[in-house]
């Protein structure tokens, strides 16, 4: 995963038990027309350009003001949501190689 010179975004996520951990953002997918919603994919943040980590991806849904929103995990039954993020992946790692 090559890192371009541009501003990162971090999100801070906290755990069940409060712990906080960032994570920045690898990018934005556009699901509003089918799914009505959004969907971000992220990884911690100050990783290794050379280590594998695991992506995170969860649903987000703005606040009526646009500022900020909800982060929600995927739900594992939702096969339609995880075959357009997986396909949407692809085609950005195709396209960093």
């Amino acid at each position: 995963m090559s890192k371009k010179h541009e501003e990162v975004e971090v999100i801070t996520l906290i755990d069940e038990d409060g712990n906080e951990a960032l994570y920045e953002v690898l990018f934005t997918i556009d699901g509003q027309e089918k799914f009505g919603k959004n969907y971000v994919l992220m990884y911690p943040s100050g990783i290794d350009e050379e280590e594998n980590v695991g992506l995170l991806a969860y649903s987000f849904v703005e606040n009526a003001d646009g500022t900020q929103g909800e982060l929600t995990p995927i739900d594992e039954d939702s096969n339609e949501e995880w075959d357009m993020i997986e396909e949407v992946f692809q085609a950005f790692l195709d396209e960093e190689d």
